[in-house]
């Protein structure tokens, strides 16, 4: 396979850490392994961060958060091998911290209700934990109408689907008393760990973008919201908390009238939030990349053949907005 990376990149620093993780006890961690008796205390909430800080350093920090049924992975190498977000923005000059959801991927999950439903034969204790099938994933993530048929022009790696499905996994967060409130904690965590940041989040993690906003506008430099949920949002909170962080609402093609989360009524509600930012006195943006020129993007557009192109966007929005910040 052909190097991802588009040439060397230089690093001052490189490596990972976890945020937020809160004791617990746990009264079915499992069976017993070595003689050690049961119940134990275990780490839950926790949230992996894996950071990249440029050797030069010419802009701010980047947190990039993923979307459901991914990692982290989102933003690395591409399903077919090309140079993805994470290191491409650290290439550019901006210290990069790319997260997996508290209680999914690198960040572990809470088996104990699992495994106390299977110690009681009890079923009604299961938590519903999701995946995104590869024909579900296929038209959820706009890659075509039906799966397997692309659509005409399509911008995803189509010959690497396979890669791609691969690094798709369960919602285990579902296993956490709060989910999806357990990384917008950590992300304020982190905010407070690493200073003022840009926080890039993507469609799931849009709303939990939406409430870390509500949370530390003061942390936030801007806010790259890529096809997730910018609504709802009440007046005296645009006024208030909105108009104060610049946002960035980026879509890509095939989204009037797809069927799913990712379409018409989310892409709207965000047109709506920036139109309302914008009246209130705030540096807003939707960015509807066919009427930009580039047309056939997916919903994982930071997988797509373009992907670089659409960084580059992103990256000269960050240069006019988040360094009044």
């Amino acid at each position: 396979m052909a190097g991802s990376l588009g040439g060397p990149l230089e690093l001052q620093d490189e490596g990972s850490f976890f945020v937020n993780g809160q004791l617990t006890q746990s009264t079915h961690p499992g069976t017993a392994v070595g003689g050690i008796a049961q119940p134990g205390t275990i780490t839950v909430n926790q949230m992996y961060v894996q950071y990249r800080i440029p050797k030069t350093v010419s802009g701010p920090a980047v947190v990039m958060v993923h979307g459901s049924g991914h990692t982290g992975a989102t933003y690395e190498t591409t399903p077919d091998g090309r140079e993805g977000w994470a290191t491409y923005f650290a290439r550019k000059g901006f210290p990069v911290y790319v997260v997996d959801h508290s209680g999914r991927g690198r960040s572990g999950f809470n088996p104990t209700a699992i495994n106390r439903a299977r110690a009681e034969s009890n079923a009604a204790l299961l938590p519903d934990i999701q995946i995104a099938p590869r024909e579900r994933a296929w038209y959820f993530f706009r890659i075509g109408a039906s799966y397997p048929t692309p659509f005409p022009g399509s911008q995803f790696p189509i010959e690497a689907f396979d890669q791609y499905t691969a690094q798709l996994v369960p919602n285990a967060e579902a296993t956490l008393p709060g989910a999806g409130a357990n990384t917008v904690q950590a992300l304020g965590a982190l905010l407070d760990k690493i200073g003022p940041a840009v926080v890039m989040v993507h469609s799931q993690s849009g709303a939990y973008g939406m409430d870390l906003v509500r949370a530390r506008a003061a942390k936030m430099l801007g806010f790259v919201n890529v096809e997730g949920n910018c609504a709802p949002v009440t007046a005296d909170e645009v006024v208030k908390i909105f108009s104060k962080v610049p946002l960035l609402s980026v879509w890509g093609d095939n989204s009037r009238g797809a069927p799913g989360p990712n379409g018409d009524e989310r892409r709207d509600g965000c047109a709506a939030t920036v139109n309302a930012v914008r009246s209130a006195g705030g540096a807003a943006k939707f960015l509807l990349l066919p009427e930009a020129g580039h047309k056939g993007n997916s919903h994982m557009l930071m997988m797509d053949k373009n992907n670089l192109q659409i960084a580059d966007l992103i990256i000269g929005w960050l240069g006019e907005n988040a360094a009044a910040r």
